[in-house]
């Protein structure tokens, strides 16, 4: 899987001045992803920060559907089989986009029963591990120890405190399926993961790709350091780099040393009570530990 800088077009699909917030990963991630999928792309958008980024100023210089929040996965199916009772299916990307909220929870059954189908699509999840568009509330995939809206931190709560192996893992779930291609990405290696979309995108059935999207104003993180919050999560080990092609997994990135997860909560005020808590920190850091050298990621 190779991709250099040059290959990449100097055409713009996700036009600047669009609503997205300051250091929006998810508008990042979606110019990086459309910068490999061209213009014959029709974009599937379930309800979400995005909506709002391309619906009200038509950032979008490609073909764009806003969906209901539960129907991203059911559109692209009937997308998929219109255009091919048309004869039009050649030549033709269907892309999913939608958040965590959208796609672990509320759109989970149809992104399922579509993937089980065996429909021809990529889906890229832009996870800001919460409900962003909406205030911030936990969804599915929110991490251990977050303070969110419906779980804020407090004298008696620590924020998210559902057991961290319970946080849903969508690759893993996706890849059971048995699609051909399932992987995570990060924007702070971007040829890996523009590698990665290009990847998805040439394979025979369904595809996808789980994108860390940084959310400032929600994570309580300083705008322009949305991608080196992004890089510390991949060297600290809370958020591993990966593929699963065909039922194989393969590490994109593999450390030698795992730097202490303090480096990377400390970057967000999501996190800034348990600094206080030692005893809820080393839980979270044995818990990163034990799944890196479980995986074989250290070496």
């Amino acid at each position: 899987m190779s991709l250099k800088i040059r290959d990449l077009p100097n055409e713009e699909l996700v036009a600047p001045g669009n609503s997205g917030c300051p250091g929006c990963g998810a508008t990042m991630g979606a110019r990086m992803a459309m910068k490999v999928l061209g213009s014959r792309t029709i974009m599937v958008n379930g309800t979400g920060c995005m909506t709002v980024n391309y619906g009200v100023l038509a950032a979008a210089r490609f073909p764009y559907l806003h969906m209901l929040f539960e129907t991203t996965g059911a559109v692209l199916s009937g997308l998929d089989a219109g255009l091919r009772s048309l004869g039009k299916r050649e030549g033709v990307t269907l892309l999913g986009w939608a958040g965590d909220g959208g796609t672990a929870d509320i759109g989970f059954q149809s992104l399922s029963g579509a993937v089980e189908r065996g429909h021809k699509f990529v889906y890229i999840c832009y996870d800001n591990e919460s409900y962003m568009n909406t205030g911030g509330q936990r969804s599915g995939v929110t991490p251990y120890g977050a303070s969110t809206t419906t779980c804020p931190a407090g004298k008696r709560s620590i924020g998210e405190s559902r057991p961290m192996q319970r946080r849903k893992d969508m690759v893993e779930i996706m890849a059971a399926h048995g699609i051909p291609y399932a992987a995570t990405a990060s924007l702070a290696f971007p040829m890996d993961y523009m590698a990665k979309v290009k990847r998805a995108a040439e394979v025979d059935g369904p595809s996808y790709v789980h994108l860390l999207s940084p959310c400032p104003p929600g994570w309580g993180s300083n705008d322009e350091l949305t991608v080196e919050v992004s890089r510390l999560a991949v060297e600290t080990g809370m958020w591993i780099l990966y593929e699963v092609v065909d039922g194989e997994r393969k590490f994109n990135k593999r450390l030698k040393t795992l730097r202490p997860i303090t480096d990377y909560l400390k970057t967000q005020k999501r996190f800034r009570h348990l600094l206080d808590q030692p005893e809820e920190i080393e839980k979270i850091q044995s818990f990163v530990t034990k799944r890196a050298e479980r995986l074989g990621l250290l070496g």
